[in-house]
């Protein structure tokens, strides 16, 4: 699954923002959040590790989640890129209503 189809889901989204926002959390420290089982959100955690949204690191018995930032930054890079296609498009409409204007403008001279 890609990041984005992983991030698609609600709870996969709020697991992220949990993990981005305190750094590093155990699985038990993320299920404490959510009004579900722990094997259901060992699931989220599994779609979000196999995205590359997340890095899991074994410590013990603790399992320790952490934000990927190889696969961050992957998003990130398609996201700036779109960013782009739009802004190009946007400056090329610019120039051409900035253009229809002139010509208006001289029309009634």
């Amino acid at each position: 699954m890609n990041a984005f189809a992983a991030l698609a889901d609600d709870t996969r989204r709020e697991i992220v923002r949990l993990v981005a926002k305190n750094g590093q959390l155990t699985s038990t420290e993320i299920s404490q959040n959510f009004k579900m089982s722990p094997p259901a959100i060992s699931q989220h955690l599994k779609i979000l590790k196999e995205a590359n949204v997340l890095n899991m690191k074994k410590d013990a018995q603790k399992r320790l989640y952490s934000l990927n930032d190889s696969g961050v930054s992957e998003m990130e890079e398609w996201l700036l890129n779109i960013k782009n296609l739009w802004n190009k498009r946007l400056d090329n409409l610019d120039r051409y209503l900035l253009k229809i204007k002139k010509e208006k403008s001289y029309a009634k001279k």
